[in-house]
């Protein structure tokens, strides 16, 4: 008698991930995400503040080089406003440039703006200046007033530049929030 050959049952092989797998991936990256999520926006703060206080400073070196080789006087003036702040290289008064309300220069009475730095409110520095402008001697290549500038972030991290008679600026950081600065 011949009996039917038994098969053994088939196997099902599984392709690709289940549902639950997916779910389990999703909240651990989830999970990394939210708590890298602090160190990340940190240092973002932190390069951009880096980032406007090394241009800054640039701006105000390249501002006195100016006056000297034009052998004429030049200002950096500091400008407030709701949208942000702003610092200008100019030619003119005290007042005869500002920004507009997009950042854009503005200038009266025959003056020039030679180079303009918006920090709009959203991005998260902002410019403050103990003084509202400084005048390059293009002779003497000195700065009067002396004063400083201060670039804080939204999280209270500051850089400042303190700018000496001699036009130099040293980067500093009150109470020392920002590494790799001298504390003020």
């Amino acid at each position: 008698m011949h009996h039917p050959a038994r098969t053994s049952p088939r196997l099902h092989t599984q392709r690709g991930l289940s549902l639950l797998e997916s779910l389990m991936v999703l909240a651990i990256a989830a999970i990394a995400t939210g708590a890298t999520w602090p160190a990340f926006q940190q240092t973002l703060e932190q390069r951009r503040l880096e980032g406007a206080a090394a241009q800054l400073h640039t701006d105000l070196q390249l501002a006195r080089s100016e006056a000297v080789a034009r052998n004429h006087t030049l200002r950096i003036s500091y400008r407030q406003q709701a949208g942000g702040s702003c610092y200008l290289v100019h030619t003119g008064s005290a007042n005869a440039c500002t920004c507009d309300a997009g950042g854009d220069p503005v200038c009266t009475a025959g003056a020039e703006a030679l180079r303009t730095e918006f920090f709009a409110a959203s991005r998260g520095v902002q410019l403050q200046s103990n003084v509202a402008s400084m005048v390059l001697d293009p002779t003497k290549g000195t700065v009067s007033p002396t004063g400083t500038l201060r670039l804080q972030g939204a999280e209270g991290r500051a850089v400042h530049l303190v700018v000496n008679i001699m036009g130099r600026a040293r980067k500093c950081s009150p109470g020392g929030t920002m590494p790799g600065y001298a504390v003020c």
